[in-house]
Order: structure tokens, then sequence, then C-alpha cells
């Protein structure tokens, strides 16, 4: 996938993501295997680096629609709950 013109775009050219659609093309995420490198090593750096990315978490929220409020509503328990943490654990 070329990387968009800097003179056209306005700006830097933009570092293209895991799972970005350009018309009909998918860019995925790769990594290059080492000469004798384990087959399990660099699938484990293949999930660290998707971890990294989040691509995992960007196509799990798209498995469906989240209505805004309930976005809202899901970032407030969370808000709640780490508050409830950290008074907790402020003492120690």
């Amino acid at each position: 996938m070329p990387l968009p013109d800097p003179d056209r775009t306005g700006g830097s050219p933009a570092k293209p993501r895991a799972a970005d659609w350009e018309g009909s093309e998918i860019v995925l995420t790769e990594i290059k295997l080492k000469k004798g490198e384990p087959v399990e090593k660099a699938l484990r750096r293949l999930k660290k680096k998707i971890d990294r990315e989040g691509t995992l978490k960007e196509v799990r929220s798209h498995r469906r629609y989240t209505k805004p409020s309930e976005k809202r509503r899901e970032k407030l328990k969370v808000a709640k709950f780490t508050a409830m943490l950290r008074a907790r654990y402020a003492d120690m």
C-alpha cells in the first residue's frame, strides 16, 4: 500500500495501521522470521505486536454497534471502579 503524498495531504505521511482499508486492499500486521528463529517465538512476537497496535480490541469493538450512551455508561463504570481502587490503596 503506497503511503499518501505529503505534498497533497498537507502533512507528514501517515503510518498505516493494521486492518486499514484502502479500496480493496487490506494492510495486515506482519513480522519477518529471523534466520533460525523458532516459530513459537515468532508467533509470540506477532501476538505482542497485534496487542500493541490494538488490532484485536478494534476488531472486537466492531462486532456490534454500541450506542454512544452505552459507551458513556461503560466509561463511567470503569472510572468509578478505578477511583474505588485508588481510594482503597491510597494509604499503602
